[in-house]
């Protein structure tokens, strides 16, 4: 068959016609004669199918498709059906010369001369083997994030029409909110909040801030279908298509409710702390004239009995308290983490030393027999020697408060290699193995606390394993039963062995400043019964006085005194010719670690807290020396 037979159009116009069809590259287009033989080829027909013109004119075009499409007579199909209706379209594989398949784009259009007789067919053939490619490719990431989107159980992921209607529905939405897909999907989203938020017109306002920003973000409580509330957080963002039409909007939910619990636990927390630094500074004014006054009368030589006996048991009682009221802040301090340690090199010894005698009238008092087995030897650590005295004290408080009259408790220390072992055992109630397992829990008491009818806030133990593993050491418990006593023993990792130097107490000068009379009076008469000179200033002005011709070696400074606080009075007398070199400490209810940063901040060499007790006044001393 030839053109002329298709188009009636002139000799010229038939030439530049083919010439033009076989110009194209893009497209195969090729005739074929009633019975499907190929009758004309193009370029485009060697570009995509590999033939050359002479290989297949004359050849039937189903030479072009796979072994299975000729094996179910496809190919005369698709050439019935065009001639049936004029034209056929049709997506499938078909295959190249060198048996490569392509996925082909096939147009066959019917063929009639101008007298109506069917004359063959046109067949146009396009390479869409890359865009299926690409389609394909597509699909399948569409589908792996519509199951990634889907197998997401921790937050609730789906779409919403432009009206707020829910179209998809994840497994998170379904565990978050209780619905399944089919009963959220076709609902409007309105359905997951409270009453008074609807009034609002709250999910209105979020798709609206969503379509004019772009995404809305919000917190607060939403609804399950059981009627519970959680704490959500809600990311809606508008989708649009290319064009920029709005598609729709993906909504994301969270489930926050824990957070906002721990985040109203900080805030709590906080707010006790606060309150009992409050509370500790409150009782820490009174118990520091209480302690001098006791130090005095420690100090008194050849006291009746009566007030000795009397002496002993304010001592007593008062070290309990101040024990109590340190508990209290320090509790507060390891629950957020702001327990710090000042690490120095100490002699152990003299720790143990200490501790053992701040708790001997304890002991004493309840009739116990102590005894201390202290290595010969001197040993230095390299730790916070005021934190490891808390340590054995609370331990041998622990030891004496569970231990009956007449009882044992025991003190003993040793070395082994570069770890000092320190253990603190007792013949007192014992523990069962369930109580040895919670005994440093916070607030624990143990099983024993009932028996032993004593009261007690039950964090001793859990601030004692807490500063020991600070130290890079662990505290363990150990006992053999109910009423055969127990034993706790610790461990300070990197000791060493030395000798102490030695040296002697030189006379000092003091300038008390305490606006509470009682506090600043019986602190100086602590210091004048230890051998050095002290004056007493009851105000920042008249402290000021009395330095201008007293030249003080150091400076006790009440921070909060009125009219003149102690940052300022400390600022005044370091402008004064002696002050440079003068050492100031301030004296203060707060022991937080930030009000210790703070007075440092402020001038202070050294923050002592109230009652200020023996250990921090000869530390003091010794740092005149």
């Amino acid at each position: 068959m030839s053109l002329h037979t298709v188009l009636p159009v002139d000799s010229v116009s038939i030439e530049r016609f083919r010439l033009l069809v076989d110009s194209v590259v893009d497209y195969g287009i090729f005739m074929l004669d009633p019975d499907g033989h190929v009758v004309s080829w193009n370029a485009g027909a060697t570009r995509i199918k590999g033939y050359v013109a002479d290989e297949v004119i004359g050849r039937h075009f189903s030479m072009f498709y796979t072994d299975e499409a000729r094996a179910t007579g496809w190919p005369q199909q698709e050439l019935a059906f065009a001639k049936k209706r004029g034209r056929f379209e049709d997506e499938g594989w078909r295959v190249r010369k060198d048996g490569s398949r392509f996925w082909a784009n096939v147009v066959i259009t019917s063929l009639t001369d101008p007298d109506g007789t069917h004359a063959g067919f046109a067949k146009v053939t396009r390479d869409l083997t890359e865009r299926r490619r690409q389609e394909q490719a597509l699909r399948e990431s569409e589908e792996r994030l519509r199951l990634m989107v889907e197998g997401v159980q921790d937050y609730a992921i789906f779409m919403l029409d432009p009206e707020g209607i829910i179209q998809s529905w994840n497994t998170g939405a379904q565990i978050l909110k209780g619905y399944t897909a089919s009963e959220a999907i076709g609902r409007h989203f309105r359905m997951f909040y409270r009453p008074e938020e609807l009034a609002l017109g709250m999910p209105e306002n979020e798709l609206r801030t969503a379509l004019e920003k772009g995404r809305a973000e919000e917190e607060g409580w939403r609804v399950r279908k059981d009627g519970t509330r959680f704490w959500a957080n809600v990311v809606i963002t508008a989708i649009r298509d290319a064009e920029g039409q709005l598609r729709g909007f993906a909504k994301i939910t969270r489930d926050m409710s824990e957070r906002r619990r721990l985040e109203e636990l900080e805030r709590s927390s906080r707010r006790m702390n606060e309150f009992l630094a409050m509370l500790a500074h409150e009782l820490r004014n009174p118990l520091a004239p209480i302690r001098n006054a006791v130090t005095v009368l420690q100090l008194e030589p050849a006291p009746s009995p009566v007030v000795k006996n009397s002496r002993e048991m304010i001592d007593r009682q008062l070290t309990h308290m101040t024990r109590l009221v340190d508990d209290l802040l320090d509790v507060g301090r390891l629950t957020t983490g702001k327990i710090r340690l000042k690490k120095e090199t100490v002699l152990y010894n003299q720790v143990l030393s200490r501790a053992a005698e701040a708790m001997r009238p304890m002991m004493d008092a309840r009739h116990h027999t102590f005894s201390s087995e202290l290595p010969q030897d001197d040993i230095y650590v390299d730790a916070d020697s005021i934190r490891l005295t808390q340590v054995i004290q609370n331990l041998l408080t622990n030891a004496a408060k569970y231990t009956p009259a007449g009882g044992r408790i025991t003190l003993r220390c040793w070395a082994e290699g570069s770890q000092v072992w320190t253990e603190v055992s007792d013949t007192g109630l014992g523990l069962t193995r369930t109580a040895i397992q919670e005994i440093f829990e916070l607030f624990s008491q143990g099983d024993m606390q009932s028996a032993a009818k004593e009261s007690g806030l039950g964090i001793g133990l859990t601030l004692a394993k807490s500063l020991v593993e600070m130290h890079g050491g662990v505290l363990s418990a150990d006992s053999e039963g109910p009423d055969r006593g127990s034993r706790f023993r610790f461990s300070i990792p990197g000791a060493t062995a030395g000798k102490p130097v030695a040296a002697d107490e030189p006379s000092k000068k003091f300038l008390v400043v305490d606006d509470n009379r009682d506090a600043a009076d019986s602190l100086a008469e602590v210091l004048r019964l230890l051998g050095h000179s002290a004056k007493v200033a009851y105000n920042g002005p008249d402290a000021l006085e009395i330095a201008k011709t007293y030249r003080a070696d150091a400076a006790l400074v009440d921070i909060g005194m009125p009219g003149m606080n102690g940052f300022e009075v400390a600022s005044e007398l370091r402008s004064l010719p002696r002050g440079p070199g003068m050492l100031i400490a301030a004296i203060t209810g707060y022991g937080h670690e930030d009000d210790r940063n703070r007075t440092l901040a402020g001038g202070f060499d050294c923050h002592l807290v109230k009652p200020v007790d023996f250990p921090a006044l000869e530390d003091l001393i010794q740092r005149l020396d």
